[in-house]
């Protein structure tokens, strides 16, 4: 069993079906997906913060199980942990959303695996996950890449690592109480990078791997995963974009992929699909 984590609201849709698509369309295997989604309704924070909904869930499932029909797709309320843990704490109007926390919950959450990929939902794998997933983390707590620009700003700082995709041993990090460390940061201390700083200031030992798992600038033959986080671009002025890989005609126009045009334009598809019947 391969085992996926993602966590946000309703508005996470759009990523997680272009993200699980290609997950599935790129691995060959015949070895079953387990997609977890945790998820809450925070409304009184911010009127946008709903749960992802059980008609999301259901079809992202249905789409999992076309091409397998043990994957799974499991919505996973943690509404509850959040309020006791994090409500009212310093990172809870954080640079992103209260749900990039919610991946600090992984050891609270009964029945969770001892190995898990957690992954952003603003990605796509060019090519097979097991090259990510069979990475060996026995002796670690994760394996995870270098922030691109991170690298070259933060480079004193030996453990910055890009959050958007981690390989977690939740049962070294249960041994060395990373996550609760990570969440003490979160409730007492207001941080830069939110959970990405607890994260890396709790770690005892981690995997550095190579930036080809979470490439967050360019796309190489060798890219694992393409990263479409915010980035800087030189022309026509210095600028930052975020353009994320479900706005299918940005990724053609200015990045000019077209490497990933089965997996969005299947996407488009089922996104009709589900509209329509909804």
């Amino acid at each position: 069993m391969i085992n996926i984590l993602f966590c946000g609201n309703d508005k996470v849709f759009d990523g997680a079906l272009t993200t699980m698509l290609s997950i599935l369309k790129r691995t060959e295997t015949t070895e079953p997906f387990r997609f977890f989604i945790y998820t809450m309704d925070v409304s009184h924070i911010n009127p946008a913060y709903k749960s992802i909904t059980d008609s999301q869930t259901q079809f992202l499932s249905s789409v999992a199980k076309k091409y397998n029909p043990e994957n799974s797709v499991e919505k996973i309320d943690v509404g509850e942990i959040y309020m006791k843990e994090f409500s009212g704490c310093p990172n809870e109007q954080c640079y992103c959303s209260p749900y990039t926390l919610l991946r600090l919950f992984a050891d609270l959450v009964p029945g969770m695996p001892d190995k898990i990929l957690y992954l952003d939902i603003d990605l796509l794998f060019n090519t097979d996950i097991r090259k990510l997933w069979d990475i060996d983390v026995t002796d670690y707590e994760y394996a995870a890449a270098p922030d691109h620009y991170g690298k070259l700003i933060l480079f004193f700082i030996r453990k910055f690592i890009n959050a958007g995709v981690i390989l977690f041993n939740l049962k070294k990090c249960r041994e060395t109480g990373l996550l609760k460390k990570s969440r003490d940061l979160i409730k007492t201390k207001k941080l830069t990078f939110a959970d990405e700083s607890a994260i890396i200031k709790s770690t005892t030992r981690q995997l550095k791997i190579s930036q080809r798992f979470n490439d967050q600038k360019f796309l190489y033959k060798k890219t694992v995963v393409r990263h479409f986080s915010k980035r800087l671009f030189w022309t026509p002025f210095p600028h930052t974009e975020n353009i994320k890989q479900w706005r299918v005609t940005k990724v053609h126009k200015v990045f000019g992929y077209e490497c990933f045009d089965d997996i969005l334009y299947e996407y488009i598809y089922l996104k009709r699909v589900f509209e329509s019947s909804h």
